[in-house]
């Protein structure tokens, strides 16, 4: 009798195992899909792509210059304007109506800014642009950065960017070339895990995780100096890799997208360091930002081209301190 009750509990059992075999073996393959590609599903099917974090499906630019004073008023109308600068630096002088918010705070201020475009202000346009791009990447397609920061709005705000050059340190250095690009190497996918099982909502998490780090940057001099400690990515056209010269051994991968799969020429290891670099620092953000979203270790090198060789001949835009690129003498609000 004992043998038989045995037999019939064993019986009951199989189908109780097969069910929960069978259940685990289907969440194995719903979840066989790496996030990377889940989420790059995602942002290539809702125009989030490099590009289209640059420049929006609407046509708006990451980048907003400062108006002329008489268009003023109507500038101030139509945004609003996030300050991520310091407490006491937002006291003692800001764009009237701005409101100053700690930029790990930064994704809270979208559904705030209600339907009107935010622009985000810091002190050279660096960590705004890299702002701006993760409320993109966020769903706040319209956020802009202030182009320069508060250096270009006016003289007595433009020590950040001022003390920033005229060093030159790339004139004349050991590493700094006027070669050929080198050929562009071909890797895997970066790798992240995600408790998350569909694009939108991995993408979120990345872009949470992101803001939370802070801005991720080296500056030229350590990079100049030490160029084999990081993959350095040049983010010029072809023809200003080789006039305005370039950090010895820089790749150049430009455009760099998900679409055409150029992003695969970035080397995905964890403790390998991509640092871009472009004219002013402020593209690099944006391309840093998003590269740190995908699962890169990547950084921004802060100043790009200006802080390393501000007078280099090449130069026919984006120069700091040549018209229209500096301050301009707008009024401030203070507390």
């Amino acid at each position: 009798m004992k043998k038989l009750s045995s037999i019939l509990i064993g019986l009951l059992l199989i189908p109780t195992l097969f069910l929960t075999s069978c259940d685990r073996g289907d969440d194995v393959i719903v979840n066989s899909t790496p996030a990377f590609t889940l989420m790059k599903d995602y942002m290539l099917a809702n125009n989030l792509d490099i590009n289209k974090i640059m420049t929006s499906v609407d046509n708006v630019s990451f980048i907003q210059g400062a108006p002329a004073e008489a268009d003023l008023p109507a500038f101030l109308a139509k945004y609003y304007i996030v300050d991520i600068r310091s407490a006491a630096d937002f006291a003692a002088k800001h764009i009237t109506g701005a409101k100053n918010v700690p930029f790990a705070n930064i994704l809270a201020e979208g559904p705030l800014a209600g339907t009107k475009p935010i622009l985000m202000v810091c002190y050279t346009g660096q960590t705004a642009c890299y702002g701006t791009a993760l409320l993109r990447m966020y769903g706040y397609k319209n956020t802009q950065a202030l182009k320069w920061g508060m250096s270009g709005w006016n003289s007595t705000t433009a020590g950040s960017w001022n003390g920033k050059i005229g060093a030159e340190e790339a004139k004349g250095h050991a590493n700094w070339s006027y070669d050929p690009a080198p050929a562009n190497l071909v890797f895997t996918d970066p790798a992240f895990s995600s408790l998350a099982s569909d694009g939108a909502a991995i993408l979120k998490s990345r872009v949470e995780a992101v803001v939370a780090e802070g801005f991720k940057t080296v500056t030229g001099t350590e990079v100049l100096n030490s160029p084999n400690n990081y993959f350095v990515h040049n983010y010029f056209s072809a023809a200003d890799y080789t006039a305005f010269g370039h950090i010895k051994n820089a790749y150049r991968i430009n455009p760099l997208l998900l679409a055409d799969n150029s992003y695969l020429n970035l080397d995905p290891s964890p403790t390998t360091k991509i640092v871009s670099y472009c004219y002013t620092g402020q593209t690099s953000a944006v391309v840093t930002a998003c590269l740190r979203v995908m699962g890169y270790n990547a950084y921004s090198m802060t100043f790009g081209m200006n802080g390393l060789y501000n007078t280099n001949t090449a130069w026919t835009t984006n120069r700091w301190g040549v018209a229209p690129n500096g301050p301009k003498e707008l009024p401030f609000a203070t507390n």
